[in-house]
């Protein structure tokens, strides 16, 4: 029978050094502010695509990115209505 006298530590991870490993480090979840100006970003993204794919020449993209732009708003004014972030100032 064999015995180890050594105890064997793990050594500390470092994801930032290990490229495989970037995509596992912990993130804290969203704020419901950080939530809220992804929306708006998403949306006006989804606009200068619309606006974009009309210069293009290409009207099928452009009305479908203009169609779906509304809906980030929507779930961004949804956000906001739920009280969770404080009032605009006036």
């Amino acid at each position: 029978m064999f015995m180890f006298s050594r105890r064997l530590a793990a050594a500390p991870v470092d994801f930032a050094a290990e490229p495989g490993l970037r995509r596992f480090i912990p993130r804290a979840a969203p704020t419901s502010r950080e939530e809220h100006a992804r929306l708006l970003q998403i949306a006006a993204a989804r606009r200068l695509r619309a606006a974009e794919r009309a210069t293009a020449q290409r009207p099928e993209d452009a009305e479908y990115w203009k169609a779906v732009a509304p809906a980030a708003l929507a779930k961004a004014i949804s956000l906001r209505g739920q009280g969770r972030l404080c009032p605009l100032p006036c």
